[in-house]
C-alpha cells in the first residue's frame, strides 16, 4: 500500500492562506477535516516505520488553531501542519519533526532551545572534547541529508564562563542543536518522501543518542538519571 501525502493538502494550504478569517474556515470545514484525517492517517505510518528504529513514546499533531495572544499577526490558523514524536524514557532525549507547508516544507530532529541546565550541560561537554559530536555531524551521511547543523540561534560572543578563543567555539555559542532538512513540494508528493523521512530519522540517530549521553551523565561519565 502507498504510504504518500495528498496534492489536496496544499490546495488546502494555499486556498487556507489566501483566506485565513474564521468565515471562509467554517464554511470549509468538512474540507479541513478530511485533510486532517489523511494526514494524521501518514503521521501515524510515519511513527510505526520510526518505531523500528527508535524507542518512540508518542506523537503529538499539532492544532491548527493559533495563539494570537501576544502576536501582531492575529491570522486564526496555521498555513502548515506539523507533527512531533517524542523519544522514551529519562534516558533518550529529543525528538523528531515533520512540517508540511507549501514551498517550506522540512523534517527536524534535535533540541531547539533547551532548557538552560542542559544547555550548560551541552556547551561544557563540547568545552571539555568535541570530537565526538563532530565526527558525528561531520559524517558523509549526516553532511548529504542534512549539510551539518542547522544554523539557528547562537551568542554573538562566548557564554559567560567560557574562554572566546576556545577551538570549539562556534559549538559552544549555540543556542539551538537541530539537523533540518527541507523539501519541496515535489519531493513532497513523491511516492519515495515516506521513505525518505525514515531514512534521514534513522541518520539522525546516532546524534541523539550521543546527545543523549551527554544530558543523562556528568562530565566524568557517571549517569545522572
Amino acid at each position: 500500500m502507498s504510504i504518500a501525502i495528498q496534492p489536496s493538502i496544499f490546495q488546502f494550504l494555499n486556498a487556507l492562506k489566501e483566506n485565513n478569517n474564521r468565515e471562509w474556515f467554517a464554511d470549509n470545514k468538512a474540507w479541513f477535516v478530511g485533510e486532517e484525517e489523511k494526514l494524521k492517517t501518514f503521521f501515524t505510518n510515519v511513527m510505526e516505520g520510526l518505531k523500528e528504529e527508535d524507542d518512540i513514546e508518542d506523537m503529538k499533531a499539532y492544532r491548527i488553531y493559533r495563539d494570537v495572544r501576544f502576536s501582531k499577526d492575529k491570522s486564526p490558523y496555521k498555513v502548515y501542519r506539523s507533527c512531533s514524536y517524542k523519544r522514551a524514557t529519562e534516558a533518550l532525549r529529543g525528538g523528531y519533526h515533520v512540517e508540511i507547508t507549501p514551498g517550506g516544507s522540512f523534517l527536524a530532529c534535535g533540541f531547539w532551545q533547551p532548557n538552560k541546565e542542559d544547555l550548560l550541560r551541552i556547551r561544557k561537554e563540547f568545552e571539555l572534547d568535541a570530537s565526538e559530536i563532530n565526527e558525528i555531524i561531520n559524517s558523509v551521511a549526516v553532511q548529504k541529508t542534512f549539510g551539518g547543523f542547522y544554523k539557528g540561534e547562537a551568542l554573538k560572543t562566548a557564554p559567560k564562563g567560557f574562554d572566546k578563543e576556545h577551538k570549539s567555539i562556534a559549538l559552544i555559542r549555540k543556542k539551538d542543536f537541530m539537523l533540518l532538512r527541507k523539501f519541496t513540494d515535489a519531493e513532497v508528493l513523491s511516492e519515495d518522501f515516506y521513505g525518505q523521512i525514515l531514512q534521514s530519522f534513522k541518520i539522525a540517530k546516532p546524534f541523539l543518542d550521543y546527545m543523549s549521553d551527554v544530558l543523562t551523565t556528568n562530565l566524568n561519565g557517571e549517569s545522572t538519571i
